[in-house]
């Protein structure tokens, strides 16, 4: 117990926890199962593709497939293209899949609903890679409108920042106050099942006192899963990043506080180290004998002369903490990240929503106001 609580202290936890100054965490990685398997997978990114591969097999037994190139070697943008520019048969053949897709999400979040912690979820907030696509937000809107005419009263609406961005900007609802006294911005990691991404978040308080301006100044890339890569070698890849980061905005005249925040798949123990969830990742990352805020701090002990505090989430839950400004007209709300795997998290507004009246008056959910 005294080595458990001396790690704790060290890394800066506890990590993984529901009570957040302005929300509770009800849930996070969820893993719901059925005779297929995991049901979150019926919504991951994968699933689009399989739905779309399933409707070219059948063209293909006629010869009439109108598209040449394999499903998985299209990217965001060129899928984007077929559905804009391409020729009708194109262009339907991809609405054909988005519509398959659609009715698998909207399957996956009745099955959510069902549970506990979702049971009054209002309103469902989608991040992640697919949704910065004009076929992921067609497929995003369909859903809702299918769960809106199956009588569910759950909004469904993409995520206001990049994708890229929600999972560093997030990370600044989980820094302590004394931070926002002294400082102007922090270091925040995102660890994803194809990416790891390090930045510098803009805490722009000046602008929004509740965090809705914050955005991200700047921040590097990995693309781990186009590497052959282990998990010390991607630890080291990620120190020269954080590194790097930390100079520039130094060189630029913020006052970089002395915090990082880190999102990562899995579920997260109160100590920083990951029970399940994070067999996307290259290596063992739920090993016993590794500890990935340790592995942080140790890299980056000191931010400006002072001891460095890390503090460690689910990646999912700090992608949906980026819309927590946005969410304070309902008290129950969700996320959902769409990428190598589907992550999920639910919450409980700490304060009374603001507007109840007015959205049950109007019959609006969300008037979605920028």
């Amino acid at each position: 117990m005294a080595l458990e609580t001396t790690v704790k202290a060290r890394a800066g936890g506890p990590h993984g926890v529901d009570e957040l100054p302005s929300v509770v965490v009800t849930s996070y990685n969820l893993e719901v199962r059925d005779e297929d398997g995991f049901v979150g997978d019926k919504a991951k990114r994968g699933a689009f593709l399989d739905h779309l591969d399933a409707l070219r097999e059948h063209l293909r037994r006629t010869g009439d497939d109108p598209i040449t190139v394999d499903s998985d070697k299209i990217g965001k943008k060129e899928f984007d293209a077929l559905l804009g520019e391409g020729e009708p048969r194109e262009a339907a053949l991809i609405l054909s899949a988005i519509e398959r897709y659609a009715q698998s999400l909207a399957f996956v979040i009745r099955r959510f609903a069902r549970l506990k912690p979702w049971s009054a979820v209002e309103r469902i907030v989608v991040g992640g890679g697919f949704r910065q696509s004009r076929v992921g937000e067609l497929a995003i809107a369909r859903a809702g409108i299918i769960l809106q005419t199956d009588g569910h009263s759950i909004d469904l609406v993409p995520i206001r920042h990049h994708p890229d961005e929600a999972g560093l900007v997030g990370s600044a609802h989980l820094a302590p106050k004394w931070i926002f006294e002294a400082y102007d911005s922090l270091v925040a990691v995102d660890i994803g099942g194809s990416n790891i991404r390090a930045g510098i978040v803009e805490l722009r308080q000046d602008k929004a006192p509740d965090l809705a301006k914050a955005k991200v100044w700047q921040s590097e890339l990995w693309r781990h899963a186009d590497e052959e890569t282990n998990r010390d070698d991607a630890i080291k890849r990620l120190g020269k990043m954080l590194d790097g980061q930390i100079k520039q905005a130094g060189k630029a005249g913020l006052r970089v506080a002395p915090f990082i925040g880190v999102g990562c798949p899995g579920l997260i123990e109160r100590d920083g180290s990951i029970d399940r969830g994070a067999q996307n990742l290259p290596g063992n990352w739920q090993s016993s004998r590794f500890n990935l805020v340790e592995s942080v701090r140790e890299m980056v002990p000191e931010i400006g002369g002072h001891e460095t505090t890390v503090v460690m989430h689910n990646d999912a839950v700090i992608q949906g903490l980026s819309e927590m400004p946005s969410m304070q007209d309902v008290e129950h709300w969700a996320v959902l990240t769409i990428g190598t795997g589907l992550g999920n998290a639910s919450y409980r507004n700490r304060t009374k929503p603001k507007g109840r009246g007015d959205r049950a008056k109007n019959g609006k959910a969300d008037d979605r106001k920028g």
